[in-house]
């Protein structure tokens, strides 16, 4: 008698129960990588932003070496508002030549462009748009800290003056270089975070303590908390913060 052997064909897939094992632990890892890929994506954007704040801060005070020692005293420095088309703490156009850049302003500068500024407040209603991307922000995303007067013919603010700010000071005369500010990102103006947003308090223009990259006067740059005074609609920049905050807007 002849034995018949039993062929066995091999397996040409992977059964449900294999399948739905392997789906989970895909999910359960990219559960795990997911938000530290978005804690590496955020930290390489305020990375980026501290590493312009730096250049732009060199270009200002380069603008400075050229004209006597004395900071920009640029037009439209009123600080008169928060949230309107005329924003009064751009000065980008003086300085773009010092940071190497020709020609016009242009949404196409990416140092001046935080890759992080997608939104603005207008009225307490976020905008899916950049600063960098407005003809009114000189299509930046940076301020100089310029109160403290103005070049604009009158009506002015009657206390124009005593605000804090750098407007026409000599570099060499700011007192305490390492908290004073020289440049910062426009959100810190008012308050808010685009590194770490948050829904706006109803009725207050700005969040205490919304962290923003900042650089100073004598020359570096840092990613700290603002102050905001939350009881008044009015821009960061009108005041010094109280005890506790590491920085300052006064020369003083």
């Amino acid at each position: 008698m002849r034995l018949r052997k039993h062929m066995t064909s091999p397996r040409l897939g992977f059964t449900l129960v294999e399948l739905l094992v392997v789906i989970a632990i895909i999910g359960i890892l990219a559960a795990l990588l997911l938000p530290a890929l978005s804690s590496a994506k955020a930290n390489a954007q305020r990375t980026t932003c501290l590493s312009n704040l730096k250049q732009i801060n060199l270009a200002v005070q380069l603008y400075a070496g050229a004209n006597g020692d004395t900071l920009p005293a640029a037009p439209n420095t009123m600080c008169d508002g928060m949230f309107t088309n005329s924003f009064e703490i751009f000065y980008k156009p003086l300085v773009m030549s010092y940071a190497g850049l020709q020609g016009a302003p242009s949404p196409q500068d990416r140092l001046f462009a935080c890759p992080a500024d997608t939104f603005f407040y207008n009225d307490w209603t976020p905008v899916a748009a950049g600063w960098h991307e407005q003809s009114y922000s000189d299509y930046s995303s940076y301020g100089y800290n310029g109160c403290g007067g103005t070049t604009n013919t009158p009506p002015t603010l009657p206390d124009q003056a005593s605000f804090p700010g750098l407007f026409g000071w000599k570099l060499a005369a700011v007192r305490n270089t390492a908290k004073t500010v020289l440049v910062a990102e426009l959100s810190s103006f008012y308050p808010f975070s685009w590194h770490e947003p948050q829904r706006l308090p109803p009725g207050q223009a700005g969040a205490n303590s919304a962290r923003n990259a900042v650089s100073f006067a004598d020359g570096h740059a840092s990613y700290i908390k603002i102050y905001s005074d939350t009881g008044y609609l009015v821009a960061t920049c009108w005041y010094d913060p109280p005890a506790g905050y590491d920085y300052k807007w006064s020369g003083d």
